[in-house]
Order: C-alpha cells, then structure tokens, then sequence
C-alpha cells in the first residue's frame, strides 16, 4: 500500500472524490471506476486503517433486525448499567448522547421497527446480490468463505425470545433451521453443554480477513488508475457543478462529485453541507487470538451477550459488544477482556493466550439504517456512511447505489429511507 502512497499527486480534477478509504469508500471507488469515473480516495490514514480493519468479517446478510428493536428496550436497562455488559454508555458521556437515544427509543416502536426491519431486508438482498461479483471482478473471490453461522441459546427461554425475529427473517426468505444435540455438536464440536439449541444460517458468510479484503480491493483500485490521498480533509464544498475538498495541507481540489463515506467521522461534513445528521459512535472491541487457539469451524453468535466468533486466515477473533462512546474517550479494553473470558467459558478448549486487543469506531444512526443519498447543499455531494456494524456487509449494495446516483441512473432500490433528511 505504501508504494502506492507514496506517488506523487500533482492532480486536482477528478469525476468523483471519495472522503473515506474504508470499505464503504472502496467499494464506492471499485463500482464508479468500473463505470468509466476516475476516482480519488482520501484518508487521513490510508487504506482500511480505520474501523475496517479490525471488524468480525462476516457477510451477514440475515442480520436484517435494526438494533433499535422492541426487544432491546426491555434488556437495555439492564445493559447500561454493566459496565461490561453487550450495551453500555459510559456515564459522563450519557448527557451528551440524550437526544440520540430519544431518537433510538422512538426508532423501537413495534410499527417503525417492522418498515425498518423491511428496508434493511432489501438493502440485505441487493448486498447479497453484489458482493460476489464487487469480489470477483475484483479477484478476491477466494476470500469469500461460506461455511454458515450459528447463533446460540443457553435456555429454551432465550430461544423462545429469539423466534420473532426468526419470523421475520422467514418472512424475507432466509434460510435457517434450528438445530439441537448432535446436529449442534457437529456443527461445532467443543461446545460448552450450557447451550440448549442453536440456530444455523447456511448463507452466512464470512470472509478470510476483513483488512486483507479492503487492502486487496484497495489496491485494485489504485492499480486501475484511482489515486489515493494520505491527508486529512479541512472542508468539503459545492462549487460550479461539482464539488471542491480543501485539505488540511491547503490544497484544493476539484470533482464533478464528492462523496462522504468517512464513517463515524462524517458527522461533521454533513453539517457543515446543513444536514445535522444525529450520527454517533458505537465503539467495538475485540481479541484476535492465534489460528492454533482453537478448531472454530463457522462464526459463532452469542446473541444473548453481544459477541461473535470468527475463524480468519488471520487468527480466532472474539469481538462485538456496543459501547456508545463518541470518538474521544480512551478504550476501555476490560471489555475486551470480558468477552474473551466468557469465549473461554463457552469454548472449554480455548487457548486465551497471545491475543492482540483492537477498538474501532463504528458509526450508528439511532434506526439502524444508514444515510445514502444527496446533501442539502449540492447533489453532486453525496452521503454513503452509518452503516453501524454493517458496513462490511453492505459495501457492494452501497457502492452500487451511490454509482446509480451519480450516473443519474434509477437506483436498484429507493434511496428515499436513507435520506438525510429522514431525522
């Protein structure tokens, strides 16, 4: 990646300028350059260096359940209080994030719950229509693994809790059965016998490192001609048909279209283009332990404790949990810790030792769905971020639509829900 950083860039016109080289912004690059567009990517620390590089890696098209759910507000009270809990809000930082949780409340009800639920079902649909081919055209399709997941119940109760959600999955037409015994054992052997059943998704996937695919596409963008920028960015602007960024360094440069996909840091761009987007931080942890750790042979959810595990070419990860925390709090890596003890008490056989413990900043709207679509200001600067803990997921459905927009062609879906506008 660096030999690529380090080219000098003497050029300031492009036809799309993308803030933001996580996996939403390449994958956004990987579609416009496809399209015929040169394409530059800015980022103040380079390629997937943000909260792309050390996420769960997993294609979780299922996952359609807006976090913002009935169910949660019941646990979340519970949850807040533990510090170490799947939820928590550090409590100096409670006052400042108020109003975004009456806003989270209201996205709860039962009857905006159900139209978010449908519109993230469809966004899931066209990601799980694209992906394959945003990895093939791209020759990271070997990266792609498709081995299912399984989420797990310590108790019939918890079961029982979890069937609505099976039913509105069943009512999208996902795939999944319920597995119990011997099933269960063979789909993971090793398990604690505290789980009383499982639920299997065959479709889940996952891939073999969530950084090595960002870098991968990456790159292959930068070798079809894109450029990429290390540097921050001090304003993003309309001007004439098109848009201008003002670096940090002084420098201007030109696009006929400007893209926000700066994840948890976009909040201020959208404001400044007078979108006030009420974007927040959910701050995720995790322990990547060595691939010897354990025989992990499909994602793991635990659902009633707000973690997974993936197998990765890269090591075990154990990760997840909702800390909303902005993003000027120090880590609290104890919650890395926490997970990682109860990974050990669900996994008898798990080798704890010589982890490496990773935070990143995911960015969550208090509905759940992202914002894509135009700013107030110019639809020539267009918003791709808020994805929360599916960004990974919903890359290639993001970078399709954002490449309908700016082609003025008919999305491949309604862009309407994701308005800006929307709060």
């Amino acid at each position: 990646m660096s030999s690529h950083a380090s080219v000098p860039n003497h050029r300031t016109d492009y036809d799309v300028i993308i803030i933001g080289a996580g996996i939403i912004g390449v994958a956004i690059a990987c579609y416009l350059q496809q399209s015929g567009q040169s394409v530059a990517l800015i980022d103040k620390k380079g390629i997937g260096l943000e909260t792309s590089k050390g996420n769960a890696g997993a294609f979780a098209f299922s996952d359609i359940m807006p976090l913002a759910s009935p169910g949660i507000i019941l646990k979340a009270p519970k949850w807040l209080f533990d510090p170490l809990g799947p939820l928590t809000i550090p409590p100096r930082y409670l006052p400042k994030i108020l109003p975004w949780l009456i806003r989270f409340g209201w996205a709860s009800r039962s009857s905006i719950f159900r139209k978010n639920s449908a519109v993230q079902a469809q966004l899931m649909k066209l990601a799980a229509q694209e992906a394959k081919g945003l990895l093939a055209a791209r020759g990271a399709l070997s990266m792609l693994r498709s081995d299912g997941a399984l989420e797990l119940y310590e108790s019939e109760r918890e079961f029982k809790a979890a069937l609505p959600g099976w039913k509105l999955r069943e009512e999208q037409g996902i795939e999944f059965r319920h597995v119990r015994g011997a099933e269960l054992a063979e789909l993971q052997p090793g398990l604690s016998p505290s789980f009383v059943c499982a639920t299997f998704t065959p479709k889940w996937q996952t891939v073999s490192d969530p950084y090595l695919v960002v870098k991968h596409l990456g790159e292959s963008v930068l070798d079809n001609g894109g450029q990429l920028i290390v540097a921050g960015v001090r304003k993003l602007q309309p001007a004439g048909e098109g848009a201008e960024v003002i670096l940090d360094d002084g420098r201007r440069l030109r696009s006929r279209n400007a893209i926000v996909a700066s994840g948890a840091w976009s909040k201020t761009f959208a404001a400044d283009l007078g979108d006030p987007v009420p974007l927040e931080t959910e701050r995720g942890y995790n322990t990547t332990l060595p691939v010897s750790a354990f025989d992990l042979k499909r994602q793991l959810i635990f659902g009633g404790h707000g973690f997974v595990m993936t197998p990765l070419s890269t090591g075990i990860r154990v990760g997840g949990a909702v800390e909303l925390g902005g993003l000027d709090l120090p880590p609290n890596f104890r919650r890395s810790d926490a997970m990682l003890q109860k990974a050990a008490k669900f996994l008898p056989g798990l080798k704890t030792e010589g982890g490496t413990q990773w935070m990143g900043y995911r960015p969550s709207l208090p509905d759940s769905l992202p914002v894509i679509g135009p700013s107030t200001a110019s639809r020539q600067i267009i918003y791709a971020f808020g994805h929360g803990h599916l960004g990974l997921t919903q890359s290639a459905a993001t970078g399709r639509l954002v490449t309908d927009l700016v082609l003025k062609r008919t999305p491949a879906m309604p862009v309407e829900p994701f308005s800006a506008s929307r709060f």
